[in-house]
Protein backbone atom coordinates (compact mmCIF):
# COMPACT_ATOMS: atom_id res chain seq x y z
CA UNK A 1 0.00 0.00 0.00
CA UNK A 2 1.39 3.41 -0.83
CA UNK A 3 0.46 7.32 -0.39
CA UNK A 4 -0.34 9.63 -3.04
CA UNK A 5 -0.42 13.32 -2.93
CA UNK A 6 -2.30 15.44 -4.94
CA UNK A 7 0.40 18.38 -5.83
CA UNK A 8 -1.55 21.53 -7.67
CA UNK A 9 2.38 23.35 -8.49
CA UNK A 10 4.18 20.26 -8.97
CA UNK A 11 7.21 22.47 -10.92
CA UNK A 12 7.56 24.10 -7.47
CA UNK A 13 7.30 21.33 -5.44
CA UNK A 14 9.76 19.37 -7.40
CA UNK A 15 12.10 22.09 -7.16
CA UNK A 16 12.03 22.11 -3.45
CA UNK A 17 11.75 18.37 -3.57
CA UNK A 18 15.08 18.48 -4.99
CA UNK A 19 16.89 20.74 -2.87
CA UNK A 20 15.84 18.54 0.03
CA UNK A 21 17.17 15.31 -1.11
CA UNK A 22 20.49 16.54 -0.45
CA UNK A 23 19.77 18.02 3.18
CA UNK A 24 17.80 14.49 4.57
CA UNK A 25 14.33 15.95 5.07
CA UNK A 26 12.58 13.89 3.02
CA UNK A 27 14.17 10.90 4.95
CA UNK A 28 13.32 12.12 7.95
CA UNK A 29 9.98 13.08 6.90
CA UNK A 30 9.57 9.24 5.68
CA UNK A 31 11.22 7.99 8.94
CA UNK A 32 8.76 10.04 11.07
CA UNK A 33 5.53 8.95 8.89
CA UNK A 34 6.34 5.58 9.09
CA UNK A 35 7.02 5.30 12.80
CA UNK A 36 3.60 6.99 12.98
CA UNK A 37 2.17 3.80 10.89
CA UNK A 38 4.12 1.57 12.87
CA UNK A 39 3.33 2.59 16.36
CA UNK A 40 -0.10 2.73 15.28
CA UNK A 41 -0.23 -0.80 14.27
CA UNK A 42 1.34 -1.95 17.55
CA UNK A 43 -1.27 0.00 19.84
CA UNK A 44 -3.95 -1.50 17.86
CA UNK A 45 -2.66 -5.13 18.81
CA UNK A 46 -2.11 -3.79 22.48
CA UNK A 47 -5.76 -2.10 22.74
CA UNK A 48 -6.97 -5.45 23.81
CA UNK A 49 -9.94 -7.60 22.13
CA UNK A 50 -13.40 -7.14 21.44
CA UNK A 51 -14.07 -10.86 21.13
CA UNK A 52 -14.77 -13.88 23.46
CA UNK A 53 -12.76 -13.94 26.62
CA UNK A 54 -11.00 -17.67 27.51
CA UNK A 55 -8.54 -19.39 29.72
CA UNK A 56 -5.25 -20.04 28.63
CA UNK A 57 -1.92 -22.07 29.93
CA UNK A 58 1.26 -22.21 30.02
CA UNK A 59 1.16 -19.52 31.44
CA UNK A 60 -2.40 -19.62 33.15
CA UNK A 61 -4.05 -16.38 31.84
CA UNK A 62 -7.31 -15.19 30.75
CA UNK A 63 -7.43 -14.23 26.85
CA UNK A 64 -9.81 -11.45 25.35
CA UNK A 65 -9.84 -12.71 21.47
CA UNK A 66 -10.11 -10.44 18.87
CA UNK A 67 -13.42 -10.33 16.64
CA UNK A 68 -13.46 -10.51 12.54
CA UNK A 69 -11.91 -7.24 11.10
CA UNK A 70 -10.59 -6.34 14.48
CA UNK A 71 -6.99 -5.93 15.10
CA UNK A 72 -5.36 -9.08 16.83
CA UNK A 73 -5.47 -8.92 20.64
CA UNK A 74 -2.54 -9.34 22.13
CA UNK A 75 -1.88 -12.34 24.28
CA UNK A 76 1.98 -12.90 24.64
CA UNK A 77 3.50 -9.96 22.41
CA UNK A 78 5.78 -12.03 20.69
CA UNK A 79 3.14 -9.95 17.52
CA UNK A 80 3.87 -6.53 18.38
CA UNK A 81 7.52 -7.57 19.38
CA UNK A 82 8.26 -8.87 16.32
CA UNK A 83 6.98 -5.32 14.31
CA UNK A 84 9.66 -3.31 13.04
CA UNK A 85 10.58 -0.46 10.31
CA UNK A 86 13.10 -0.15 8.11
CA UNK A 87 14.01 3.37 5.64
CA UNK A 88 16.12 3.39 2.96
CA UNK A 89 17.59 5.95 0.08
CA UNK A 90 18.28 5.01 -3.16
CA UNK A 91 20.87 6.57 -5.38
CA UNK A 92 18.33 8.04 -7.62
CA UNK A 93 16.80 10.17 -4.84
CA UNK A 94 13.96 8.10 -3.77
CA UNK A 95 13.10 7.17 -0.03
CA UNK A 96 11.32 4.04 0.89
CA UNK A 97 9.68 3.40 4.73
CA UNK A 98 8.77 0.24 5.01
CA UNK A 99 6.97 -1.97 8.43
CA UNK A 100 7.74 -5.36 8.57
CA UNK A 101 5.81 -7.80 11.05
CA UNK A 102 8.34 -10.66 11.37
CA UNK A 103 5.73 -13.21 13.09
CA UNK A 104 5.43 -15.86 11.55
CA UNK A 105 1.44 -15.67 11.49
CA UNK A 106 1.42 -12.13 10.74
CA UNK A 107 -0.14 -12.77 7.18
CA UNK A 108 -2.75 -15.20 8.25
CA UNK A 109 -3.85 -12.63 10.81
CA UNK A 110 -3.62 -9.49 8.19
CA UNK A 111 -5.40 -10.75 5.48
CA UNK A 112 -7.36 -13.93 6.74
CA UNK A 113 -7.12 -17.94 5.90
CA UNK A 114 -9.54 -20.69 4.72
CA UNK A 115 -10.44 -20.76 8.69
CA UNK A 116 -10.00 -17.77 9.93
CA UNK A 117 -11.43 -14.08 9.00
CA UNK A 118 -8.65 -11.27 8.63
CA UNK A 119 -7.41 -9.32 11.94
CA UNK A 120 -6.08 -6.27 10.05
CA UNK A 121 -3.80 -4.18 11.85
CA UNK A 122 -1.20 -3.19 9.13
CA UNK A 123 -3.77 -1.67 6.38
CA UNK A 124 -5.53 0.32 9.12
CA UNK A 125 -2.86 1.97 10.62
CA UNK A 126 -1.49 2.70 7.51
CA UNK A 127 -5.06 4.37 6.49
CA UNK A 128 -5.75 6.04 9.58
CA UNK A 129 -2.12 7.99 9.12
CA UNK A 130 -2.47 8.84 5.97
CA UNK A 131 -3.50 12.25 6.07
CA UNK A 132 -1.36 13.15 8.79
CA UNK A 133 1.70 11.71 6.43
CA UNK A 134 0.70 13.59 3.54
CA UNK A 135 0.28 16.68 5.36
CA UNK A 136 3.73 15.98 6.83
CA UNK A 137 5.29 15.65 3.04
CA UNK A 138 3.41 18.81 1.90
CA UNK A 139 4.69 20.93 5.06
CA UNK A 140 7.98 19.57 5.14
CA UNK A 141 8.80 19.99 0.94
CA UNK A 142 6.94 23.16 0.70
CA UNK A 143 7.90 24.77 4.10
Amino acid sequence: MSIDLKITNLKAFNKKLNKHLHDNKLKKIVTRGTNLVMNTAKESIMAGGTGISYSKYQPRRTHRASSPKDPPANDTGFLVSQISMNVTSSNNGSVEGTIISAAPYSKALEFGTINMQPRPFMHPALKKNKKKIQAMFKKGILK
